[in-house]
């Protein structure tokens, strides 16, 4: 019973594999695909991420900073004692505690300039991650009108084998009858050899050009993969009149990615040099910490009580200062036999923590006066970098807008060659025609009818050429326009 529902798991999951291996993909599909796992897509997506944690991160500057911190360690030779300020060159034991916070109240707006800035370049950087998508979007767009084509040219290569497999087969018939000579039936079998070839060298490129396209989908070659074909006479086009060069590129620039982006990094450079030009003015911040220490060389609190002071033996009993006397007396202690225990150890601890502890609040005023130019240097730096922006900026609408006006010549050249290719076609078709009705009365020899039949086949190929290439250069249009990609 295992071993039968183990077999027969199997088999739905081999059934589901089939199913999705054999889903056809159309334009939309194989668009969605690339913009999801295309690599370039990715780090763009990834370059976004990055300016959004920035742009928090400008955020979160505004806000009061805490921070808290200890230590801990043992002191050797001469050094000062923590508790007392005073040098001592015993070892000893020390432990420090601290609390600080702060706020800035002025600097001119640059933090807020700063977060300005972030989150323009985080739009910029969304902006390329769209820019990004609709690269990707037109090359699947062009590769697969290609393997559009190029399918298309593989069945006009059956379509001639099958008529000289025929007219093969009609030679033969009248050579064994005596009426032609057999130079006319190895004539038509060399065409026949040949269009083989042709039908080969047309699988080839197909095939290769299904590898391009899911090497720009990411997919793994050895998947099996299978595009839906719809008819190119039904893909939808937009007439030139709606199409004109101008009016596509007043549109382009209000929908294409990089303008948006060129856009959004203007404002930020602009917001930058406001940033910069703050960094030269005083800086105004309020904060405050707390802090504590221990010592374990601090006798009074690790288990000592101290009782009073009394006179040192063999000292003079006074010393008189500006008629003022003083006695030379020294401190005296007991030892409280309890400090042996934790509790007594944990009192000495918690009770110098607790004497030791210190808190201060105030403003701080910070006047940069002269700081090796810094400042200054990086508000020059800053309105260059705008500058550079703009500049930018410029170019890329001087190139979208040669893009818009080649692609509306290369749409023009490409209707006309579709129209002069129809009538090639057309011409090649009664070319064709009659000299097969001639070739089967016996007035036209083999030669003659294979040319024919050659003619025919490359004005049939190249006009298929030329539908393809008119579909995509009026879909390039439609895209500046902003209108996606359809099919």
């Amino acid at each position: 019973m295992k071993k039968l529902l183990t077999l027969l798991g199997c088999v739905i999951f081999l059934q589901v594999q089939a199913q999705t291996t054999n889903e056809k993909w159309d334009l939309r599909k194989c668009v969605d695909y690339a913009t999801q796992n295309n690599i370039s897509v990715k780090q763009a997506d990834i370059q976004a991420r990055i300016s959004a944690l920035q742009a928090r991160q400008a955020k979160l500057s505004q806000y009061p900073s805490l921070n808290m911190n200890s230590g801990t360690g043992v002191r050797f030779g001469r050094s000062i004692d923590p508790t007392t300020n005073q040098f001592s060159t015993s070892q000893f034991l020390y432990q420090n505690f601290g609390m600080n916070a702060s706020i800035q109240l002025y600097n001119n707006g640059s933090l807020r300039y700063t977060l300005q800035a972030a989150d323009f370049n985080a739009k910029a950087a969304l902006a390329e991650v769209e820019r990004a998508a609709n690269d990707v979007s037109l090359n699947v767009a062009n590769f697969y009108l290609q393997v559009l084509a190029s399918r298309e040219q593989v069945k006009i290569t059956q379509v001639q084998i099958a008529q000289s497999q025929s007219q093969l087969d009609i030679t033969k018939k009248r050579v064994e009858a005596g009426v032609l000579p057999e130079l006319n039936q190895a004539e038509i079998e060399a065409q026949l050899a040949n269009d083989s070839s042709n039908y080969v060298t047309a699988v080839t490129n197909y095939e290769l050009n299904i590898l391009n396209l899911k090497g720009l989908l990411n997919l793994d070659p050895a998947i099996a993969f299978e595009i839906d074909t719809p008819p190119v006479e039904s893909i939808p086009l937009e007439s030139f009149g709606d199409l004109q060069p101008e009016l596509v590129y007043q549109l382009a620039m209000t929908t294409q990615p990089l303008q948006k982006a060129n856009d959004f990094r203007i404002k930020a450079a602009q917001k930058s040099v406001l940033a910069a030009k703050g960094q030269m003015y005083p800086t105004l911040s309020f904060g405050g910490n707390l802090a504590s220490n221990f010592s374990n060389s601090f006798k009074s609190t690790t288990g000592f009580t101290f009782l009073g002071y009394r006179p040192i033996t063999g000292a003079e009993p006074k010393v008189t200062v500006s008629n003022v006397d003083y006695y030379v007396q020294e401190p005296l202690y007991r030892f409280n036999q309890q400090s042996r225990s934790f509790g007594g150890l944990w009192n000495g601890w918690a009770n110098q923590i607790s004497n030791n502890f210190g808190q201060n609040v105030g403003i701080n005023l910070s006047v940069p006066i002269f700081n090796s130019g810094q400042s200054r240097n990086a508000y020059q730096r800053s309105k260059l970098d705008l500058r550079n922006v703009e500049l930018q900026k410029t170019q890329a609408d001087l190139k979208l807008k040669q893009d818009i006006y080649t692609a509306y010549n290369n749409a023009t050249a490409s209707l006309q060659k579709f129209n002069a290719g129809k009538k090639a076609v057309e011409n090649a078709q009664k070319a064709y025609d009659f000299a097969l009705k001639r070739y089967e009365v016996g007035l036209l020899g083999s030669l003659e009818l294979i040319t024919n039949q050659n003619n025919l086949l490359r004005a049939k190929v190249q006009q298929l050429s030329n539908q393809y290439e008119y579909v995509f250069r009026m879909k390039v249009l439609e895209f500046y326009k902003g209108q996606g990609l359809k099919l």
